[in-house]
């Protein structure tokens, strides 16, 4: 059995529209995953960005940016990883891998990504890099058209999952009020998420503006320590397990609706951490647009295939439910800067688990996922967390 790892600290900005610069963003979270863990800087062993890029910004070389966070952090090897929107968890992989090789005994890692300065068209066009390039057909299509096609294939199977899309979106900007560091801090009902109107237009049928997450700067850290590093440390959070399982690129080469990808991430993490989704107190999911939610719902295991509107018809998912799912708002409302997302959701899983979440506390958290993907399913990345209080 191999010996746990421990997240023991995080760092979170705010997400949004921000002044700051993406370096500035990469310390401001970095120093506060820092003093949260209450650790010496000197005693980081390396560091890990995740950051997408994809000509977002000029800083193609970002990851010794983290240095700037304090002198201490000068000569510790420093890497940046891209894995599109799953670059966040793919830098904590990374730092998980190299402490289970024994290169490491404590790690820093920092998502970010700074977007708003760029205009809509352009993120488009840097985010659709994501996707298969070596077929005209796929290389033509935008994220929210790849997406649409989810919504329009699980129509055609199961049966329409539009209502379902609204009450997802009007989900996570109601949770989203709770937390202060998300973009959105506006209610958003049902009923205004279930209808194109010209505040709420069409923009890749049958997704309307409501299903889509948002453009986004920000950034999120955690500490990552071996047993023997964390073992006085005041506030831990087991890693219970971590699982990576990638598909083929291209959509052509595979069933996109069955989400195989997520489903077998999720699972392998289930059967790692010895646990079923009935023992998750709550999830926070990859919800680029809400037809990956309500897919990730039956990945998940929360309702059969075709089934997933009934994670949200019985209030499962909802806050004060069984499983609440993106309480911070989730991409679509708290934001979705692409290299910071899945940091995110391992930083707010700690603050979950060690009961700093505020408002958006779920009491008694004793296992929460986090679930974070590159592409249209493409790199799945699901890490099951326990609370440790011992």
């Amino acid at each position: 059995m191999t010996s746990p790892i421990y997240i023991t600290g995080s760092g979170h900005t705010r997400f949004g529209r921000l002044s700051e610069t993406l370096e500035e963003l990469i310390v401001e979270a970095a120093r506060e995953a820092i003093a949260e863990a209450a650790i010496d800087p000197a005693e980081i062993d390396a560091v890990f960005l995740g950051q997408f890029n994809s000509g977002l910004v000029p800083d193609a070389f970002a990851a010794s940016l983290i240095l700037q966070a304090d002198p201490a952090l000068r000569f510790k090897p420093a890497t940046r990883c891209e894995n599109a929107c799953g670059s966040g968890a793919a830098a904590i992989h990374g730092a998980l891998n190299l402490i289970r090789a024994g290169q490491a005994k404590t790690v820093l890692v920092v998502g970010a990504e700074k977007m708003t300065h760029r205009s809509t068209p352009e993120v488009t066009a840097a985010l659709a890099g994501a996707g298969y390039q070596n077929d005209p057909v796929e290389a033509g299509l935008s994220f929210p058209q790849v997406f649409a096609l989810a919504a329009q294939g699980y129509a055609a199977r199961y049966g329409s999952p539009y209502d379902a899309m609204a009450r997802i979106a009007a989900k996570n900007h109601a949770h989203a009020m709770a937390n202060p560091l998300a973009q959105m801090h506006k209610a958003m009902p049902y009923e205004f998420c279930r209808e194109v109107s010209e505040k709420n237009p069409m923009i890749a049928p049958p997704l309307r503006l409501s299903d889509c997450s948002l453009v986004t700067d920000g950034a999120a850290a955690v500490v990552l320590r071996s047993a023997d590093a964390a073992q006085d440390d005041a506030r831990r959070v087991r890693i219970a397990a971590a699982e990576h399982v990638s598909d083929f690129l291209p959509l052509s080469r595979r069933d996109f609706v069955a989400f195989e990808g997520p489903e077998r991430a999720i699972g392998a993490a289930y059967r790692a951490a010895g646990i079923t989704v009935a023992d998750l107190d709550f999830a926070e999911v990859h919800d680029c647009f809400t037809p990956a939610e309500l897919l990730i719902y039956e990945a998940m295991g929360l309702a059969p295939k075709g089934q997933g509107a009934r994670a949200l018809e019985e209030g499962t998912v909802m806050a004060g439910g069984r499983t609440p799912v993106n309480l911070s708002g989730g991409l679509k409302a708290k934001g979705h800067p692409v290299g910071a997302s899945g940091v995110s959701m391992h930083a707010l899983a700690f603050r979950q688990l060690t009961g700093q979440a505020g408002e958006m506390q779920r009491a008694g958290a004793e296992w929460g996922l986090a679930f974070n993907m590159g592409g249209a399913a493409v790199a799945n990345y699901a890490t099951l967390l326990n609370a440790d209080r011992a």
